[in-house]
């Protein structure tokens, strides 16, 4: 009998939607006067990010007899930023991304990532960009969009101020909601146990949801302030349709020495965590020591933007070929 697994997985209409959406994000940027930039699936270093996995590939040709680890990229960000710091102005990138992580219904180790970066905003101004965005190729309405700060979403939620909180009641809390957490020492995996087993269900339920200045201690990529309450804050948001994360965007760091000190540490947090080193793209803080603009940037699933446009329960319904079938 004849095997059927050469077929696609999501139908001909959804392959034309998916077109189409590619389509409209493009002429959303162009008459924005944003340059589309494409650049490499494979880099020498990788993102430092401590809790996301690589895919890695080998390569044996010129000048690499012996092997030359070769890491595909879970996003085109410090490439774009080296093109930022080089002066490429207002950028975007529509492509594949890889990540060596768990498949199901909203993930696949390859998919469509949206990143693009705007000279001269902050993340507040970006938001409103992406919002237009949303507006633009999906159709939702702007009136359904909503701002929610990380403190905000904790006392609507929880009742309680995550910048304040004893870590004794967070690990209470944490332990209650999460069944997780009585002897838990970082207060940042606290926090993000409140988040994803409380907050993160809560958001996006009558329109998308922007989750943003989240702690200091969890800038990643983003410059750090102080809130009107004096709390440290990460210059940073995510945003959350149906409890599903479909961005994650910062008012970009530009300070040279601080991004590698970033860089450095989340290594050696890979290694307390028992994971894999990853040679860290250190070419990032060159670029940023060469100067590059004060930005802010975002990131955005696109095959999840898709299943939010088609009502797709599965993430396979909205891409031809999901890992199963590749």
């Amino acid at each position: 009998m004849l095997d059927n697994n050469w077929q696609p997985q999501c139908s001909l209409d959804a392959l034309k939607r998916r077109a189409q959406l590619f389509a409209d994000i493009r002429r959303f940027f162009a008459l924005r006067q944003v340059l589309e930039v494409d650049t490499p699936m494979l880099s020498q270093g990788s993102i430092s990010d401590p809790h996301i996995e690589v895919m890695t590939s080998t390569y044996t040709g010129p000048l690499a007899a012996n092997g030359l680890t070769l890491y595909l990229q879970t996003s085109p960000e410090f490439a774009m930023k080296r093109l930022l710091a080089a002066g490429a102005g207002d950028i975007y990138q529509l492509g594949k991304v890889f990540r060596n992580e768990e498949a199901g219904r909203r993930h696949n180790s390859e998919f469509c990532m949206l990143e693009w970066y705007r000279l001269g905003l902050d993340h507040q101004q970006l938001m409103d960009e992406v919002a237009e965005l949303l507006v633009a190729v999906a159709g939702i309405d702007a009136a359904s969009i909503e701002k929610v700060s990380y403190l905000e979403a904790f006392e609507r939620c929880l009742n309680v101020n995550p910048h304040t909180i004893s870590h004794h009641a967070l690990q209470a809390l944490a332990q209650q909601h999460a069944g997780y957490g009585a002897e838990e020492p970082d207060r940042d995996t606290l926090l993000n146990l409140l988040v994803s087993f409380v907050i993160e269900p809560s958001l996006g339920k009558a329109g998308p949801s922007f989750l943003y200045d989240y702690p200091a201690s969890q800038a990643a990529l983003a410059r750090t302030s102080v809130d009107k309450y004096g709390h440290g804050v990460a210059s940073r948001f995510e945003l959350f349709i149906n409890g599903v994360e479909l961005a994650n965007g910062y008012h970009e760091l530009t300070d040279a020495a601080e991004q590698r000190r970033r860089l450095l540490a989340d290594g050696q947090t890979r290694l307390e965590l028992g994971r894999p080193y990853n040679n860290p793209d250190l070419r990032l803080a060159d670029a940023l020591q060469a100067g590059m603009p004060d930005c802010a940037g975002v990131a955005l699933g696109v095959d999840r933007l898709l299943m939010v446009i088609q009502g797709a329960g599965h993430i396979r319904e909205v891409m031809p070929f999901t890992l199963e079938r590749a």
